[in-house]
């Protein structure tokens, strides 16, 4: 892979993408793969970043200041090359500012700073988005790890379940032409455990966007945590061997929103001058599928 770093640990070892500044893969310490391999019969994406929008607007148009820009679902990250800033055996950061392609998608100054950090066997990620211009700047961000499913330690796909840190039991939306269904959907999520079959994703994604939990154990051998990210996307294509644990700050356009970027619901109001910040980290824990190894 050209223009990718390698950083590890005795537990994990990861590879980054300058384009977009998306993992790549992600390993045990025995080589076993935890992330997709972005097989184009299914889906060609790994870990792509979603900024400056989550989801899909409507038309793929975003209104600023009574103005139309058209920029794609998910935003512009994940197919922009990034800068490397810094690295080293265990981490690296990568850069991304505004320039004459993103200001004709978000006519916006910002500066997106992505660290990955492999430490106590887990894979940290961080982004850091800046606002270096001379008004408010709406943003958010999302990630949208693909991984392995199933997982490699020897448990069935069809036995592969999410169990959430809290009980979920606000209704979860779904996707209507792309864009969040103004209708509830009740939740799937049963005293904490959401049971993984393709058939919960013949409708697209599970959107939570009354998520009560900050982490997750999938298939109790890893551990999502995401403190700061209040929303969650869950997809898979059916029969393909992944699935997306996706946290997020924003989603979709509501149907029907047509309103000032700034109004979007989920978006983030970042002033002149100051930096958000967006994490999640994905680790191995002791279980009955890793043979209880740490």
């Amino acid at each position: 892979m050209d223009d990718t770093v390698a950083i590890s640990d005795s537990m994990l070892s990861a590879r980054i993408s300058a384009t977009g500044a998306e993992l790549v893969r992600l390993q045990d310490r025995d080589g076993s793969d935890l992330l997709w391999d972005g097989d184009p019969a299914f889906w060609t994406g790994r870990s792509p970043l979603l900024f400056p929008i989550v989801g899909e607007a409507k038309g793929n148009r975003i209104r600023v200041a009574d103005k139309l820009y058209g920029i794609e679902r998910h935003g512009f990250a994940r197919t922009s090359t990034f800068s490397l800033i810094s690295s080293g055996p265990a981490h690296c950061t990568w850069r991304l500012e505004a320039n004459g392609a993103t200001r004709r998608q978000y006519p916006f100054e910002f500066r997106l700073d992505v660290t990955y950090r492999v430490e106590d066997a887990a894979l940290h990620m961080n982004a850091e988005v800046t606002n270096p211009g001379d008004g408010i700047m709406p943003a958010a961000f999302g990630f949208h790890p693909a991984l392995r499913w199933p997982l490699p330690y020897g448990k069935p796909r069809t036995l592969h379940e999410i169990v959430f840190e809290r009980d979920e039991p606000a209704p979860i939306r779904r996707p209507v032409d792309g864009l969040l269904s103004l209708a509830g959907h009740p939740t799937p999520v049963r005293n904490r455990v959401l049971a993984l079959h393709d058939k919960l994703f013949e409708d697209g994604a599970l959107v939570f966007d009354a998520l009560a939990s900050r982490s997750l154990v999938y298939g109790e051998a890893l551990r999502v945590s995401f403190p700061r990210m209040p929303h969650l996307g869950i997809w898979t294509k059916p029969g393909a061997g992944f699935v997306c644990i996706e946290p997020w700050q924003g989603h979709a356009s509501p149907e029907g929103f047509d309103g000032e970027l700034a109004d979007k619901p989920g978006m983030v109001a970042i002033m002149p001058g100051a930096t958000e910040s967006f994490g999640m980290s994905i680790g191995l824990i002791d279980s009955p599928q890793r043979g209880g190894e740490r």
